[in-house]
């Protein structure tokens, strides 16, 4: 691997200032990466983010998978496409621009990482929509700014075709900042009649008021566009349809407004049969759209990158299409950033992972170093082996998901106040699942004042009535004994 160290000081001097000796454009980090693995062959993250850290100390970036950059590339030379041949450029022209513009295409994946930068940070990729939502009001500012000669900007990248002009890193904020409120403007507006437009008095009609529906075009401006009869009413009759009931629809358009922006036959519906296939229950989704409306708008080929990986964890087809249905959003993290490292480090606590993913699949959500490893500690701090975390882990999947200093530290506390050895805990990790206040506290007390002795579990998990029956059986066998 060529480090930075083999690149002469000249580029050197881009690497850390971002100032090409092409123009004065400066350039993000991600781009001074594109640009130095295009120029000098293999540059690796770490050393470029090494360089930049020392000199200021204010930018630090995961390493991307080349998996996921590879793929992210795809879906930037599709956008591309389509913006181009929305220009009214021929589809073989406009492949023979994608063809020419590697340096552009790298340029605009950059831009994804700059924007998302936060989304990579915690292993989560980016739908299509997301992608398309990113990389198009982009294209348009440097459309409006280069007209005709866009194309030539894209297979020149970075040299501009005029007065050594490179395209902006970053559109204006004020244009940005423009088209958002000329949207709210728009959701405001009021006809001759002294209505709102159709689609907003729709939205209202469903529950929604109108400062919800301005966030949601803060948000994503293109929702003030969406016709009625063409795009909001066909989706929404559709969620209803499959049995979302209409008081959820506003939290569901909340969440992915993009939504409404999908063709029911050419993405929607295929969307849903494919995940029907490979087992989600077609009963639920009107809970699962609710949970996370986003899953309908992933690509195939990650929701297979994503089904693939449970069954290499084991997880059978059946269980697969249980997960998908429970916790859809499994589908958003990376395979290899977020699900795979996370799998591995339950797996070395001895826990078979497919078990765990069928009981919890939420845990895989869950930060290594800011979740897991402050919850193993925890337990390993007060006596306990990796080998009954690991066992704890496994009887009660969702023993990681609770807070620490909310849950776990005050239910510890009220255990050592207890009569019961630490293994209690082990054969019964569950206890942590239950309230501290309306659970455990007047159970223990009832047990205590009556004098007799339960298992952890017989306290805890019976119903109220065989928990009386069992504590005044175990009272009068006591008082049998006496007698």
């Amino acid at each position: 691997m060529e480090s930075i160290c083999a690149i002469r000081s000249s580029d050197i001097s881009f690497l850390f200032t971002g100032t090409c000796s092409l123009s004065r454009t400066r350039f993000t980090f991600p781009e001074k990466l594109f640009f130095c693995q295009a120029k000098f062959g293999p540059v690796s993250m770490f050393d470029v983010t090494t360089a930049d850290s020392e000199l200021d100390g204010t930018f630090s970036l995961r390493v991307v998978s080349p998996t996921l950059i590879a793929a992210e590339k795809e879906e930037a030379k599709a956008v591309l496409t389509l913006f181009l041949k929305k220009q009214g450029l021929s589809k073989a022209v406009a492949a023979r621009t994608i063809n020419k513009s590697e340096l552009f295409i790298d340029h605009l994946v950059s831009r994804l990482h700059s924007v998302h930068k936060a989304r990579y940070l915690v292993g989560r990729e980016l739908t299509t929509l997301e992608i398309r939502d990113a990389l198009i009001p982009y294209l348009e500012t440097l459309h409006e700014e280069y007209g005709d000669i866009l194309v030539e900007l894209a297979e020149n990248f970075p040299n501009a075709p005029v007065k050594e002009k490179v395209a902006p890193v970053s559109p204006p904020h004020s244009t940005l900042d423009s088209k958002k409120l000329k949207a709210v403007s728009r959701v405001s507006e009021v006809g001759p009649a002294g209505h709102l437009r159709p689609q907003v008095l729709y939205l209202i009609d469903l529950g929604m008021d109108l400062e919800k529906i301005k966030t949601i075009t803060r948000k994503f401006p293109a929702f003030a566009y969406y016709s009625l009869d063409g795009k909001i009413k066909p989706v929404v009759e559709f969620l209803l349809d499959l049995g979302v009931p209409k008081s959820d629809i506003p939290t569901i358009l909340s969440k992915r407004p993009q939504l409404c922006g999908i063709s029911l036959s050419e993405n929607l519906i295929p969307t849903m049969k494919f995940l029907e296939d490979l087992g989600v229950d077609k009963k639920q989704w009107a809970k699962v759209i609710y949970r996370f409306p986003a899953l309908l708008t992933y690509s195939r080929q990650k929701l297979k990158t994503t089904v693939d990986f449970l069954y290499e964890m084991g997880v059978s087809a059946e269980s697969t299409g249980k997960i998908l249905t429970r916790c859809p959003n499994i589908i958003s993290y990376s395979v290899e950033d977020k699900l795979r490292p996370t799998a591995e480090y339950f797996r070395s606590l001895g826990v078979d992972i497919a078990v765990l993913l069928l009981r919890c699949p939420q845990n895989l959500g869950l930060s290594i170093e800011a979740n897991l490893k402050p919850v193993t500690n925890f337990f390993l701090e007060r006596g306990f082996s990796m080998e009954e975390v690991g066992t704890m882990i496994s009887r009660y999947g969702a023993l990681y998901t609770f807070s620490l200093t909310e849950n776990m530290i005050p239910k510890w506390e009220f255990f050592l106040t207890m009569d019961y050895p630490k293994s209690e805990l082990v054969k019964f990790p569950q206890y942590f699942g239950y309230s501290l206040e309306e659970r455990i506290k007047p159970r223990y007390a009832l047990v205590k004042e009556s004098g007799v002795k339960l298992l952890l579990n017989q306290v805890l998990s019976l119903s109220s009535r065989d928990f009386d029956k069992i504590l005044k059986k175990k009272v009068d066998k006591m008082l049998t004994d006496e007698g």
